[in-house]
């Protein structure tokens, strides 16, 4: 039987509420949709797959623009309303050129309800991948119960299953975040991370001092890399920023570059190198296409503004291949 999607993703969305400066200075706050699934969702769907999103809402206006937002991008949406708790919001502050500051108001949200039974429903019909966050295993003990089952389940079925580190420091600590994925880890293909989140998931770099558990080494990430491996993880991709990307398989390692473009907003820009590699790896790239697709899409990320709204549609990815700077197309 054919799955019914390309992609299923799972998590919490929020409204994010926007300003270009202070937000103690006050100003005008510009409203979008957040989330790392969702974001995910959108660059996937984006480039020509079949997606579905799943999640819980609050039956609030908040929700009715989430929806709204995915369904307009062609998502398909799988989602439960609770009438007795608000959609998450997130207000993001670019307090400088360089520093961006979110603040959380997501606590006890309709999205931290995640149970069983939403599963359960997200993953009738089927899927090629799942995609996970440790986000949303933050969010609280049920939908950190909700992550584990779904990744579970999943690779029961046959589903590939793809887990994105994506640690959050304002909704739980690194040890909470590393006992959580440990229960995670094992039903994951493909485990994402950045360099600094390794230790969260590498069992030999845990380490009492919190700064030596950031070593970003390359031995650090070679030894993370096979002890997932030999966990079960068949790829191993880190992301680097503007430091490019590599993957750790078990016939080797590949590394590609970030594409040089000029920054203007890096928030989402991982979710589009996840949206991207998926992306390859659904139209069956192998690991140095998806490399290159991941890294052209969290290019455009970052050189525009939102967490999703310049990702590229398919026939977009060469406008960044040979690009100039400033350059026009007439």
């Amino acid at each position: 039987m054919t799955p019914a999607v390309d992609l299923l993703t799972l998590g919490e969305s929020m409204v994010s509420l926007r300003t270009g400066g202070p937000i103690s200075a006050g100003g005008c706050l510009s409203m979008h949709v957040a989330g790392a699934e969702s974001n995910v969702a959108v660059g996937a769907a984006r480039l020509g797959h079949r997606v579905r999103w799943a999640g819980v809402i609050g039956s609030d206006p908040h929700g009715e623009f989430i929806l709204r937002q995915l369904r307009g991008e062609g998502i398909d949406v799988l989602h439960r309303e609770d009438a007795a708790r608000s959609t998450g919001v997130m207000f993001l502050e670019q307090r400088t050129a360089d520093v961006t500051r979110a603040y959380y108001y997501r606590s006890a949200s309709a999205g931290s309800t995640l149970n069983r039974d939403d599963v359960d429903g997200a993953l009738a019909g089927g899927a090629r991948v799942l995609h996970l966050t440790g986000i949303t295993a933050a969010l609280s003990p049920q939908a950190q119960e909700a992550v584990e089952y779904a990744a579970s389940r999943a690779k029961s079925a046959g589903i590939l299953v793809s887990l994105d580190v994506n640690y959050r420091s304002k909704l739980w600590t690194r040890d909470e975040a590393r006992a959580a994925l440990a229960r995670v880890v094992p039903y994951a293909s493909i485990l994402i991370a950045s360099d600094d989140e390794l230790g969260l998931v590498s069992p030999d770099l845990e380490r009492a001092d919190p700064d030596a558990e950031r070593d970003s080494s390359e031995a650090a990430e070679v030894l993370a890399a096979k002890q997932l491996l030999d966990l079960g993880v068949q790829e191993v991709v880190v992301k680097r920023g503007a430091a490019g990307a590599g993957v750790h398989t078990a016939v080797g390692r590949h590394e590609a570059p970030a594409v040089p473009v000029t920054s203007i907003d890096t928030v989402g820009a991982g979710d589009a190198f996840t949206a991207g590699y998926l992306s390859a790896l659904l139209d069956g790239e192998n690991v140095t296409g998806r490399l290159s697709r991941g890294a052209l899409a969290g290019a455009f990320a970052v050189s525009t503004a939102g967490d999703w709204e310049g990702l590229p549609r398919t026939g977009e990815l060469a406008l960044l291949g040979n690009h100039v700077a400033g350059s026009t197309q007439r």
